[in-house]
């Protein structure tokens, strides 16, 4: 893959129980604000605990805090993969000296 490609997905569709980062919240000021209200920012670390049957909302967990979203909401939060947001040869130094 291309550096600098990112693999975003939505919330409302992602495996169950990974470790995703929120990259971006499509919509206007009404869904970013509710969203931030809830918790929810970009940056953030957030898992998706259960999916309810039948189109039913979406359980995640975000800071510690459990949170039940509708998929309408949940499809407008992009995420992206902790192995991608974190690769494993690590792109970040520290400086020992």
């Amino acid at each position: 893959m291309p550096e600098g490609t990112r693999l975003m997905t939505t919330l409302d569709i992602v495996e169950v129980l990974r470790p995703l980062r929120v990259v971006f919240i499509e919509g206007g000021h009404g869904v970013r604000s509710h969203l931030n209200t809830l918790g929810i920012h970009i940056g953030d670390w957030v898992k998706v605990v259960e999916r309810a049957p039948f189109r039913g909302p979406i359980l995640i967990q975000v800071n510690g805090t459990r949170l039940a979203l509708g998929r309408g909401v949940a499809s407008r939060v992009r995420v992206e993969d902790a192995e991608v947001a974190a690769p494993e040869n690590g792109t970040a130094t520290t400086d020992t000296g």
